[in-house]
């Protein structure tokens, strides 16, 4: 059966209830703007109309596995008061039909309060806080939109939920500050007691719009010339020294105790599972967004008018998520790879990444590489023998975590990071 017919995989949809509103104004966001997609409407909050019509949809049309996933996401989420949430959960049970509701949100943590954890709690939702690391690396660039830092409220919206005993992980951005700390960066994490971390590459294009947007669409050809890349962006070789010296120290002492995203993905590409993210995934589109108004568009990082799938007063999650236009979206970060990509060695681990970042040329010149290739094979080089151990450990049904012990007793040599 094709992974793009209808119901065969698990169909994703992240809202956005605040649309692009947000009390904080990094510097490096690519949502904020969204907001002049809808200028005509000062307001771009969900209406309970529009709640309650996404919720029976997604359960009882959009849904065929036990357990269904919502995910919250902005902008700010809390951005909207906690009636709201509130009234998303009592209607989640109305239209539950005997199927497991989990609930995720993403948040800057600078609006948490005792009553926002407290229900967090009591309802199983998982929270994901943004912040990028120590107050230096974290002030840098996510700021309010006065100039003033905010890595101390974040530090007390964690301090709550952690009171609370909310479950929560750690959502962190790389750029072209921090990422010259990796291990100052990974040992912050460690310190703060956040298991689950994501450190997420920021890649971002700069293009002037008529509608006020600086932000360039994957659309934009940058061989306009008017296309230039954001001066916040992680460089290639910055992002490939980061993960090896992060991957140095997390293989040496962390593994099974610390879970990085990147690295858990990376193990699952190496055994052949699926990755468990879309950027490292062979194909993608099963993952879309809807903005607070209803409109559906193709991913959260292509909320751009060319990218739009259609608005659920108009069209059904159904048809728009596996539709033929969507089903082309997601084929063609597999089909649309380049021939150096194609022939890499690499491919297995990474199927090119994620497609906005695809705006390079390959040294034949053929377009569609990804930038930051360069980081991405130096990394899996430098892990493929902890890979590769870990790899014949699972398919012993043996804990990967052995590949620490390993490294102790000498049969896998000691990490470059780690000897220094």
């Amino acid at each position: 059966m094709s992974i793009y017919a209808p119901f065969s995989r698990p169909l994703y949809v992240m809202l956005k209830p605040a649309g692009a509103l947000c009390n904080l104004a990094c510097d490096y966001c690519y949502y904020l703007e969204k907001s002049k997609l809808y200028k005509g409407n000062p307001k771009q909050v969900m209406s309970d109309e529009l709640l309650e019509k996404f919720i029976q949809e997604y359960i009882q049309q959009a849904q065929t596995m036990p357990q269904v996933l919502f995910t919250w996401h902005g902008g700010e989420t809390l951005m909207r008061p906690l009636s709201f949430y509130k009234r998303a959960v009592e209607l989640q049970r109305k239209y539950a039909g005997g199927r497991t509701i989990d609930n995720c949100i993403q948040t800057n943590g600078t609006m948490l309060t005792d009553e926002w954890c407290e229900f967090f709690r009591q309802n199983n939702w998982l929270v994901g806080v943004s912040i990028d690391g120590p107050q230096p690396f974290h002030d840098e660039y996510r700021r309010t939109p006065q100039g003033r830092p905010s890595f101390v409220k974040v530090m007390k919206g964690i301090s709550l939920l952690k009171k609370h005993g909310v479950e929560w992980n750690g959502m962190a951005v790389v750029n072209d500050y921090n990422a010259d700390y990796p291990l100052e960066f990974y040992r912050f994490f460690k310190e703060i007691g956040c298991h689950y971390i994501q450190f997420a590459p920021i890649v971002e294009r700069l293009m002037p719009h008529a509608d006020g947007r600086h932000l360039a669409s994957p659309a934009d050809d940058g061989a306009n010339g008017k296309v230039r890349l954001a001066p916040f962006s992680v460089s290639p070789g910055q992002w490939g020294d980061f993960l090896c010296a992060l991957f140095d120290e997390w293989v040496s002492s962390d593994v099974g105790v610390y879970y990085i995203q990147l690295f858990d993905s990376t193990l699952a590409n190496w055994v052949g599972e699926q990755p468990g993210v879309c950027s490292m995934g062979q194909t993608c589109g099963h993952a879309g967004v809807m903005e607070w108004n209803g409109d559906v568009y193709a991913c959260d990082h292509y909320v751009f008018p060319e990218y739009k799938l259609g608005n659920l007063y108009t069209n059904s999650l159904v048809e728009m998520m596996y539709g033929e236009r969507q089903r082309n979206f997601g084929l063609a970060k597999r089909d649309a790879l380049p021939r150096q990509c194609r022939e890499c060695q690499w491919l297995f681990a990474c199927n090119g990444e994620c497609p906005k970042n695809r705006f390079a040329r390959t040294v034949d010149g053929e377009p569609g590489l990804n930038y930051l290739c360069e980081g991405y094979r130096r990394f899996f080089a430098h892990v493929a023998p902890y890979m590769d151990y870990m790899k014949r450990e699972f398919m012993a049904q043996r804990a990967p975590a052995n590949v620490m012990q390993a490294i102790r007793e000498g049969k896998l040599p000691l990490p470059k990071t780690a000897n220094k």
